[in-house]
């Protein structure tokens, strides 16, 4: 047995003992609980944000990943307060990606848009995506992904892109039957994955800043919710790629090598710490990392790609590592702040984007629970 296994034993016989609950009931609970408190404080949420780059912009990626979650939510939970908070945002928006034209992020908030349509049909709420996608594939810049060039962030040079771009052109692929855009996709996350993922550690680097940098253990630097955005992002584009398509099986041995290793590096406390593989270089919880860790392993097990009896309690322990981080009144606390590498946090910092990740982990552990 290597390495990597008997880590992974040795996770399942603590969980094992874990007296945790899992219910559909409970699980449910807590997702409201938040949810609603995200939507009661969304307002300050956003002017909070909007300092940060001297702006008041509801379709931020920060934002977007939340609407990500919140739909999933809205989903499980049938109620219509929840697509109606989301709807009032799209129809606010003219249900126009951010003004970037080719910055990954700037069309995260498209992943709404098309769930949305997908419930709607309403053709006005997926038209500027359908406009900023075609400009971009017939005008991408062919700039090489090395942070130190000008203009690579008009390429998926960071790995977060993985979660905030392709899963729209593989969404829209999907509700409008037009290959191009998952095509398109497709090479532009092979040269994503060409250059910032280390198959040795099975993760990626957040950025080619990131390649070779050491933490003080001495190990590379890996950034969790960094490699929680990927594997997030795999889910959807798993998801979205016809089983015909001979990138859907890489895309699943990504989704499997990638998660076999995140979940050998979970603490005992069931969260994943900032950096992956020197957790004493920032010693607290982290749950944006943690909820989209969580809901990446749930979202395996729920479609078969991952092992139930070993992955279930890994899940089960990240779940319940989130739970503790709710405050009484909903609010989830411990969430890293807006950046681009590990960094420390507290249990006050609750971001909108570290909702989404929990509220993306509660709907794929719903469906796990019994």
């Amino acid at each position: 047995m290597n390495f990597r296994f008997k880590t992974i034993a040795f996770i399942l016989i603590i969980c094992s003992t874990s007296s945790f609950a899992l219910t559909k009931k409970d699980i449910k609970k807590d997702l409201k609980k938040v949810a609603d408190w995200q939507i009661a404080t969304f307002e300050e949420s956003v002017k909070r944000q909007g300092k940060w780059k001297n702006s008041y912009l509801k379709d931020e990626w920060t934002q977007g990943a939340l609407y990500v979650g919140m739909v999933e939510w809205a989903r499980l939970s049938k109620n219509n307060q929840y697509w109606n908070f989301l709807k009032t945002i799209g129809e606010e928006l003219n249900w126009k990606p951010a003004k970037n034209i080719f910055f990954g992020d700037d069309i995260c908030v498209s992943r709404m848009y098309i769930e949305l349509y997908k419930k709607y049909k309403q053709p006005e709420m997926i038209a500027p995506t359908v406009e900023r996608l075609q400009y971009i594939m017939k005008n991408l810049p062919q700039v090489p992904l090395q942070m130190n060039i000008k203009g690579n962030q008009d390429r998926w040079s960071w790995c977060d892109a993985i979660f905030m771009a392709p899963p729209v052109y593989y969404s829209l692929s999907k509700v409008t039957g037009d290959d191009s855009y998952r095509k398109f996709a497709e090479k532009e996350l092979d040269v994503t994955y060409d250059t910032l993922y280390i198959k040795v550690d099975s993760l990626f680097c957040r950025d080619t800043n990131f390649k070779g940098k050491k933490e003080k253990n001495g190990k590379q630097v890996y950034w969790a919710r960094g490699n929680g955005w990927v594997v997030g992002g795999l889910a959807n584009i798993i998801e979205n790629t016809p089983s015909n398509d001979p990138y859907r099986a890489k895309y699943i041995q990504l989704f499997k090598e990638m998660t076999t290793k995140i979940a050998a590096l979970q603490g005992n406390d069931g969260f994943w710490t900032a950096s992956l593989l020197d957790p004493n270089a920032y010693p607290v919880p982290e749950t944006s990392s943690t909820g989209f860790m969580t809901y990446a392993i749930a979202w395996g097990i729920n479609h078969g790609y991952l092992d139930k009896k070993m992955y279930a309690p890994i899940a089960v322990k990240g779940w319940k590592a989130l739970v503790s981080a709710i405050e009484p009144n909903g609010k989830l606390g411990w969430a890293q702040a807006i950046g681009a590498s590990p960094e420390a946090t507290k249990r006050e910092n609750s971001e909108v984007y570290g909702v989404g990740s929990f509220l993306l982990a509660g709907t794929e552990m719903y469906k796990l629970a019994k």
